[in-house]
């Protein structure tokens, strides 16, 4: 079979995005932090076809804000720009 019709990357997200059971008391965590680094290699709907949760969810709210703290914390602009761009998504989601 030809390489143009094998798709390499079929099944690949799990392994890239890897998530604790869920009933483990840091999935959400996980999860959260699976959006933010997908976010951040400009794979998002991997990450969120990975976590079965969207970018900007707001049940995600309180874990993103435990990240954004310690980005702040630890100096890493990135992750914080990243944070608040999902939470910036879920206050917005409110507004018509």
């Amino acid at each position: 079979m030809s390489r143009a019709f094998v798709n390499e990357d079929a099944g690949a997200a799990p392994e890239r995005y890897p998530l604790p059971p869920r009933d483990h008391p840091g999935y959400l965590l996980a999860v959260a932090r699976a959006l933010l680094h997908g976010a951040d290699q400009g794979d998002t709907s991997g990450a969120e076809a990975a976590t079965g949760y969207y970018f900007g969810d707001p049940t995600l709210r309180r874990e993103v804000e435990q990240i954004l703290g310690e980005a702040r914390e630890g100096g890493n602009e990135r992750l914080e720009q990243l944070a608040e761009r999902f939470l910036r998504r879920i206050s917005g989601r409110g507004r018509a």
